[in-house]
């Protein structure tokens, strides 16, 4: 693992590919995608951290991609303590996507968090995926995990908390979509290791070069890729379903116009 086809190299294509995809959906719906990371082993970013609120500026001001400068700063001391030691942590990305339409996805086979995890897992050294409240739901009885519907003052239909995660019998429903990927210790460290040599005989290994010690600053870009891709695909297939054909005779019959060449009646009364 960490080179060839394990190395996070190969997401270069995912995200100059998210980049189109980053735009068709800004130009659609005004969505943005948006990761960050959360969490740096156990240091993490306080539980009632308003999300809604985060911006580009906040992540990028931080080498590690953390909005919350205090944990964001502790995270920084964690890397470097477990760098110079020779060996390496995981963590946590949030991602989070404004504006998304409510419909995308597929109540059965294809819902949308199904979609975004196989998406987000495929990732190199991914190992967890989590939508809204994710695990720490199972904490909460139904009455306090559900998320309560009310009309804002625009008329739309809003959920008061937003534990589903944005997708709800798995299309989204209008709330911002959050996602946490969970990302392992890079594999290569410098600290000698126990392993096996291609002809079964056990040896031991020191990684040498140039290794991250947390690949988390660097997952975040990839986990906004992955959720722009999705999120894209789900809706070039939500226009192809429902916007395929167009039955308006003000639209045109064809393309050779409004009145059709033949009248209409001669295979099926009309």
């Amino acid at each position: 693992a960490g080179g060839g086809r394990s190395s996070a190299r190969e997401t270069i294509g995912r995200v100059a590919g998210a980049a189109v995809a980053r735009e068709v959906l800004r130009l659609h719906s005004g969505v943005e995608v948006l990761g960050y990371v959360q969490a740096v082993q156990d240091v993490r970013m306080p539980e009632d951290f308003d999300r809604d609120s985060v911006t580009l500026d906040d992540v990028e001001r931080s080498m590690v991609r953390c909005p919350h400068a205090e944990t964001a700063d502790a995270m920084i001391d964690r890397i470097d303590q477990i760098r110079r030691t020779g060996s390496s942590i995981g963590g946590v990305v949030e991602c989070v996507a404004y504006n998304v339409p409510a419909g995308l996805g597929a109540p059965v086979f294809d819902k949308l968090e199904a979609e975004l995890a196989k998406a987000c897992m495929s990732l190199p050294a991914s190992k967890g995926f989590e939508i809204g409240s994710g695990f720490g739901g199972t904490m909460l009885d139904g009455k306090a995990h559900n998320d309560e519907f009310y009309v804002d003052a625009d008329g739309r239909t809003r959920t008061r908390s937003n534990r589903s995660g944005g997708v709800q019998g798995g299309i989204s429903n209008g709330e911002t979509i959050w996602v946490r990927v969970a990302f392992k210790p890079t594999s290569t460290i410098g600290q000698l290791q126990n392993t096996v040599t291609r002809g079964g005989e056990e040896t031991q290994l020191r990684g040498k070069g140039r290794h991250d010690p947390c690949v988390l600053p660097r997952a975040a870009p990839m986990v906004e890729a992955m959720v722009a891709l999705v999120l894209a695909d789900a809706l070039m297939q939500q226009k192809a379903q429902c916007d395929l054909l167009s039955f308006s005779e003000t639209a045109g019959f064809n393309d050779l116009g409004s009145k059709p060449v033949k009248a209409p009646g001669v295979v099926a009364a009309v």
